[in-house]
C-alpha cells in the first residue's frame, strides 16, 4: 500500500442522501480506509475543442474532488502527434477556467514517455509483449469477432531477448511507419476483444507538439491511460461507458509492471444531447467544410460555441447537475440546457426593446420634434437593477406582425378600430395605415396623452402591449437567430444509408436587420440581454461600434418546463 492509500483513521460518514453511485463509492473508500485523499483527473486529448459532453466530465471530476476535499488534475493525453496541436491545449485550458474550475496539477502524457517506454521494456522482458511485423490489415483480420476467437500472430513466440532488441530498433527509428508494432501478449481467445493482444506502441514519424522529434514511437491510449493515473496518484479514474470493456485491459497493464500506485477505473454514462452530434471527427468536419464558421460557432455544442452564444458557466454547471450521473446511456433534451440558461437570465438579464421586422408607427397628435423620456425598468425580477430613460416621440418602429388589417379571432395587437398599449409609453388608437406593393409600411395612430405609463385614466382595459423603438433615436442591429443544427432529434437513429450531414437544418441560422433602443450601444460582449418578446441575446465579440451583432442565446418559450408540468 502506498502513502497515498494509507488511512489516517478516517471519520465514519454515511453516504449523503441523494448521492450518485460515484459519490457512494468514494465515500465507502474513504470510510474503509482504501484511500486517504481523493484524486481525480480530467484527461482530454488535445485534438479538438471541448464540447458539452466534456463539460459534464469536467463538472464531475472537479466536483467530486471538491466535494471530498481532494485534488483534480488537468491532464492532456497527447499520445498521437498526428492529430494534436497547441491551439487545442490553449482552448481546453481556457474552457476549464471559464467553467470555474482550478486544477491541482497540469499534466501531459508526454511528460511520461520515457517511463511508458521502460514499462514496455518490462513487459517485453517478462514475455508479455512482442514486436509484430504483420500489416495493420492482417492484425485486424486475425483479431477475430465476437463469435470467433482470434488467430495468434506468427511473431507471438519470438524470445523476449530478441523482442527487446527489436523494440530498441523501433525506438531508434530503424523501421518505417506500419512496418511493425509492439503488442501485449494476453489471450487471443478472450471473449473481450480488447484483450486479444492489443497494440501498445506504433511507429509515427511525426513531430510532437511538445517533444518535437525526440520520439518516433508512441504509446496507444489504452496502454498509457492507467499508467498516467498511477504516476499521478489518481484514486478514482472516471471514464464514460464505452471504456467499460477496456477496464480488464486497464487492470492488466497495471498488474503486470511495478507501478507506484494502484488506481481504479469507474464508468458513467456519457452525455447524449438531442439535435446534436458530439463526435470530434464530425465537429471537425463541420468546421473544415465551413458548414459552421468555426469551433466557436454558436450552433456548435462546443464550450466555446456555447460561450459565444451567451451561455454562462453557472447555467452549464447547473445543467450538468440536473442531468445527474448514471450507469445507463440516455438522450437528454437540449431544451433542458436552454431552460437552465433561461431561468438564470430571467433573474439577471437587463430588458431592452428591439424591433427585428419594422414598420413605422406615426403618432398624429404628438408634436413632431418633442421627445418624452419615459422610464423603463431594467429587470422586473430585480428591483435593485433600477430603471433607464427611453426616448419616446412621434415616429416609432414596431414589429410588422403587431399590426394586421384583417386579424383572426383572438388577435389583441393593433388592428383597424383597435387600441393597444406601448410598453413604458402611452395608449394609442388606430387611425389609418399605408401600404406599398400590398405590404403595410406605416400605421397612423393617435395617443391618449393622459395615459403615460400605459394606464388609461378612465380605467378602461387594453389587452395588447407592443414594444417599440424611437425611429429617430435608435441603433441599427443585426440579430442572429439560431435553431437546432440538425433536424433529427436523436442523431444515433439516422436512416440506413444516410450521413449525419443529410440532417443539417437549413434554417439553423437566420440573420435579420433591425433596430434597437439607444441603450444597446452600451451592451457588453457575451452579457445576456432580454429583447422584449424576442428572447435572450448577447453582443457578439465580432461587433464594432458601427455594426452591432446580437446572437440569440435562447427564446422566451420554455418548452422543457411546460413538458415537465404536463408530465
Amino acid at each position: 500500500m502506498t502513502d497515498l492509500e494509507k488511512p489516517e483513521k478516517p471519520e465514519k460518514r454515511s453516504p449523503e442522501k441523494g448521492a450518485n453511485f460515484l459519490e457512494e463509492i468514494i465515500q465507502r473508500d474513504l470510510d474503509q480506509g482504501v484511500v486517504r485523499e481523493v484524486v481525480t483527473r480530467f484527461p482530454p486529448e488535445p485534438n479538438g475543442y471541448l464540447h458539452i459532453g466534456h463539460a459534464k466530465s469536467i463538472c464531475l471530476n472537479f466536483g467530486l474532488a471538491e466535494k471530498f476535499g481532494g485534488r483534480c488534475n488537468l491532464r492532456f493525453d497527447d499520445t498521437n502527434p498526428a492529430k494534436e496541436d497547441d491551439e487545442y491545449v490553449r482552448s481546453i485550458e481556457e474552457d476549464v477556467r471559464w467553467l470555474g474550475f482550478k486544477w491541482d496539477r497540469l499534466c501531459f502524457a508526454s511528460d511520461y514517455f520515457e517511463q511508458f517506454y521502460q514499462w514496455a521494456v518490462e513487459l517485453t522482458s517478462k514475455g508479455l509483449a512482442y514486436v509484430d511485423f504483420q500489416s495493420p490489415e492482417e492484425i485486424r483480420r486475425t483479431r477475430g469477432t465476437l463469435t470467433e476467437p482470434g488467430i495468434e500472430s506468427p511473431y507471438r513466440d519470438t524470445p523476449p531477448e530478441e523482442n527487446l532488441k527489436l523494440l530498441e530498433r523501433m525506438r531508434s527509428g530503424e523501421f518505417e511507419e506500419g512496418q511493425c508494432v509492439l503488442r501485449a501478449k494476453i489471450d487471443m481467445k478472450s471473449p473481450n476483444l480488447n484483450m486479444r493482444d492489443p497494440v501498445i506502441y506504433r511507429i509515427l514519424k511525426r513531430s510532437h507538439h511538445r517533444t518535437g522529434d525526440k520520439w518516433c514511437i508512441y504509446p496507444m491510449y489504452d496502454f498509457a491511460h492507467g499508467y498516467e493515473d498511477a504516476i499521478e496518484g489518481v484514486t478514482h479514474s472516471i471514464c464514460t461507458l464505452e471504456f467499460q470493456d477496456h477496464r480488464p485491459l486497464y487492470d492488466w497493464f497495471l498488474d503486470n509492471v511495478s507501478v507506484p500506485h494502484r488506481p481504479r477505473q469507474y464508468e458513467f454514462a456519457r452525455l447524449n444531447l438531442s439535435h446534436t452530434v458530439m463526435s470530434k471527427r464530425k465537429l471537425l468536419e463541420l468546421v473544415e467544410s465551413k458548414i459552421v464558421s468555426g469551433w466557436d460557432d454558436p450552433r456548435m455544442p462546443t464550450v466555446s460555441g456555447l460561450r459565444r452564444r451567451g451561455y454562462t458557466p453557472s447555467s452549464i454547471r447547473r445543467f450538468c447537475e440536473e442531468i445527474g450521473v448514471s450507469k445507463a446511456d440516455s438522450l437528454v433534451d437540449v431544451e433542458l440546457l436552454q431552460h437552465c440558461l433561461r431561468e438564470e437570465l430571467n433573474k439577471t438579464a437587463p430588458r431592452r426593446m428591439a424591433v427585428l421586422n419594422p414598420i413605422r408607427l406615426t403618432i398624429l397628435n404628438w408634436p413632431e420634434d418633442q421627445v418624452d423620456m419615459v422610464p423603463g425598468e431594467n429587470n422586473p425580477e430585480d428591483p435593485s437593477a433600477g430603471t433607464r430613460l427611453i426616448p419616446f416621440g412621434r415616429d416609432l418602429l414596431i414589429e410588422a406582425e403587431d399590426f394586421m388589417v384583417d386579424p383572426p379571432k383572438g388577435y389583441f395587437r393593433l388592428q383597424p378600430g383597435g387600441e393597444v398599449r406601448l410598453k413604458h409609453g402611452y395608449l394609442v388608437r388606430y387611425v389609418s395605415h399605408r401600404e406599398e406593393d400590398g405590404r403595410v409600411t406605416e400605421v397612423l395612430v393617435e395617443a391618449d396623452l393622459q395615459s403615460r405609463g400605459g394606464e388609461a385614466p378612465d380605467g378602461r382595459r387594453v389587452k395588447g402591449t407592443l414594444h417599440w423603438v424611437n425611429a429617430r433615436r435608435c441603433v441599427p442591429i443585426t440579430a442572429r437567430l439560431y435553431d437546432h443544427l440538425f433536424t433529427l432529434r436523436d442523431m444515433s437513429k439516422m436512416e440506413e444509408g444516410k450521413d449525419y450531414k443529410d440532417y443539417l437544418n437549413p434554417n439553423s441560422l437566420v440573420e435579420v436587420k433591425g433596430f434597437g433602443e439607444e441603450a444597446l450601444r452600451d451592451a457588453e460582449p457575451l452579457k445576456g440581454i432580454q429583447f422584449l418578446r424576442h428572447g435572450y441575446f448577447c453582443l457578439d465579440p465580432d461587433s464594432s461600434k458601427d455594426h452591432l451583432i446580437f446572437n440569440r442565446s435562447v427564446s422566451l418559450k420554455d418548452s422543457w418546463a411546460k413538458a415537465q408540468k404536463k408530465g
